[in-house]
Formats: structure tokens, C-alpha cells, sequence
């Protein structure tokens, strides 16, 4: 009998050689594959995109709700790997998170593990009255509206300011929030930073002001704020208005007026509403009115406290947004008749 090896028969030595050359070629597959899984971006295609990881959401579902969605499609393996690789398994943060366009498996799990929530934003517009606040609170994407049933006096107990009026006592700025932030947590910050900025500014003042709390400037300054938009002219109209109140001058602002009409107003104001007495009519009651009439932004506080220097008493609406200022009553009238009736000489 032939001791010679039987023709086409794979001996043990290379048939094992085969098989680790086929189970490196694996895993070599298999580390690069995985590489390209981790650092590839997510099938994100809607803008402002986010996947809400809810409390006790187990890692499973988090990958599941991923690849239901088509924002991903490896195999399940692979993002287990990916958080073992990162040492984030069992680390992962409960919330909000945004998907950009771009954004890897490796970024999201790293946003989870940091507890990067997505953030919104929130902006008060200088000049909105409280109301025009409420109603923009009302309409924020995933906010809490917990203030939605609440009346002013309940809304401004429950933010720590009881007993206050809430006209004018919100920053305008804008705020940042977290899905499950509420607008009662906003409105508190706001009305933080308005105490600060006026505790801050306050003592600062010029000397020898008609204003004798800081709520007198920020009554002023919710005047000036509803008066113009221009930044070179808040300083001026502040001081018209200082000046009036110190020569005992009815003040005679139409918006203070308009915000006391309430609900009357429909966009026109008449002579009859300047006749009309409210609290708030600054034709037919003197000095400051009640309470602010608009939220004022911080350019208008530092008007209020700084007010121009001058012999103006009297301004008009030039058609263009800005005004022209008198020192005159009949130099104001001539301009009211050139400005307002069209009937320039």
C-alpha cells in the first residue's frame, strides 16, 4: 500500500490555516464595518429633528425606536458595541436630543452620556405688554403650559412675586429651555433678570430725577420703549419727558392712553379717546400712569435713567419712524400741521 497522500485531499494543517484566514478576514470585515456603522451620519432628513429618550427607556428601545424611524438601519450589535466601546452602556441620560443633519451614532450616544438635551429658545421682544407675552408662551413647541389657566395675580404668586402687576416686569431677552421646562420656569427667570438689571442700573442713575423708586423708571422707561424703536432717539424722548414731569406737564403719550383703552382700541386713536379718563389717560391725569404699559428692554431702562439733556417739551411722528422734537408749543404745532395734516408751509 502507497504511504502518499490521497490526491485533492486538504490536510488539517491548511485546513485550519483556511479557516483563520477566514475568521481574520471576518473580523477585519466586521471591525470595518462597525467603523463605517460609528462614524457614519444618521439618515436624518427632516430640519429640527429629535428622538426623546423617556425615564427607565431601556437601551434596546432607544435603538429600536432609531431604526423604526429609518434614522438607522445596522444591526442592533453594533450600536451595543459602540456604547461598550465608549464605556457609556447603562450611562445614558433621559431627554430631549436633537438630530442635526450629520449627526453619527458615535455623537449621539456621546450627547446621551453628557446629557446634551436639545435646547430652544425663547424670545421676549422688547416693547410686547404682558399679554402679547402669554400669548407667545402659548404657542412655544414643547413647553410646559402650565400658566395656560392661571390669571396674572396666580401666575405672578406662583413665579415668587406675589401681590406685583406684571405689566413691565419681565426682562426682554431670550431664554433657553429643555423639553419639560414650563412657562412658569421662563417667566421666573425673566422676572429675576428684570429685578437685577434694575437693581443693578438703579444706582447708577442720574442725579436729580422726577423718579423716585425704581418702578417710576420702569414705567418711564415702558413708555419710551412704546414710543420709538430708533436707539438714537430713546435718550431724547426720555428727556422730554423728564422735563415735563418736572415743569408739572401732563405727560399726554398716546400709547399710555392706547394701553388703557384696553379692548376698545381698534387700531385708531380719537380725540374723544384723548378726552376719556382712565388711569392710564396721561391727557387728563398727571404724571406717571399706574403701572408700565409694555415690557421695556434694557436700552429703554438706561434711557430712562440717562435722559438727554435739552430744552425739548414736545416731539411728533415725522411719517418715517423717527420724530421731530420742539422746544415750543407753537413750534410743535407747526409741526403737528406739517407731519400730521400734511399742510407743510
Amino acid at each position: 500500500m502507497s504511504d502518499k497522500p490521497m490526491r485533492g485531499r486538504v490536510s488539517p494543517r491548511a485546513l485550519l490555516l483556511i479557516l483563520l484566514l477566514a475568521l481574520a478576514g471576518a473580523l477585519v470585515y466586521g471591525w470595518n464595518d462597525f467603523s463605517r456603522f460609528s462614524n457614519t451620519p444618521l439618515n436624518v432628513t427632516a430640519q429640527g429633528d429629535s428622538i426623546d429618550v423617556g425615564r427607565g427607556t431601556s437601551f434596546r428601545n432607544i435603538v429600536g425606536e432609531l431604526n423604526q424611524r429609518n434614522l438607522s438601519a445596522a444591526n442592533p450589535l453594533y450600536w451595543r458595541l459602540l456604547a461598550e466601546q465608549m464605556r457609556v452602556a447603562g450611562k445614558l441620560h433621559a431627554g430631549e436630543y436633537a438630530l442635526a443633519a450629520g449627526i453619527t451614532p458615535r455623537q449621539l450616544l456621546a450627547n446621551m452620556a453628557t446629557g446634551k438635551v436639545l435646547q430652544r429658545n425663547f424670545t421676549i421682544v422688547d416693547g410686547w405688554t404682558f399679554g402679547e407675552l402669554r400669548q407667545a408662551l402659548a404657542k412655544a413647541d414643547k413647553l410646559d403650559h402650565n400658566s395656560a389657566s392661571l390669571d396674572d395675580a396666580t401666575i405672578m404668586q406662583k413665579i415668587g412675586a406675589p401681590g406685583e402687576a406684571p405689566e413691565g416686569r419681565f426682562l426682554p431677552e431670550t431664554y433657553a429651555y429643555v423639553k419639560g421646562d414650563s412657562d412658569l420656569d421662563i417667566l421666573k427667570r425673566a422676572h429675576v433678570d428684570m429685578v437685577k438689571t434694575l437693581d443693578a442700573l438703579w444706582p447708577g442713575r442720574d442725579k436729580d430725577l422726577p423718579l423716585a423708586t425704581p418702578y417710576d423708571a420702569l414705567i418711564l422707561a415702558s413708555i419710551v420703549e412704546k414710543e420709538t424703536g430708533r436707539a438714537d432717539e430713546r435718550a431724547r424722548i426720555a428727556g422730554v419727558f423728564v422735563r415735563r414731569l418736572e415743569n408739572h406737564m401732563l405727560l399726554q403719550t398716546d400709547p399710555s392712553v392706547i394701553y388703557g383703552m384696553g379692548a376698545n382700541y381698534a387700531g385708531n386713536i380719537h380725540k374723544s379717546d384723548l378726552t376719556t379718563d382712565t388711569p392710564y389717560n396721561t391727557y387728563t391725569r398727571p404724571g406717571l400712569p399706574p403701572t408700565p404699559i409694555a415690557l421695556p428692554g434694557k436700552p429703554a431702562l438706561l434711557a430712562a435713567l440717562h435722559p438727554a439733556a435739552g430744552t425739548e417739551l414736545y416731539f411728533v411722528a415725522r411719517g418715517d419712524g423717527g420724530h421731530v422734537f420742539s422746544s415750543t408749543l407753537e413750534e410743535h404745532n407747526r409741526n403737528v400741521d406739517c407731519y400730521q395734516r400734511k399742510r407743510c408751509p
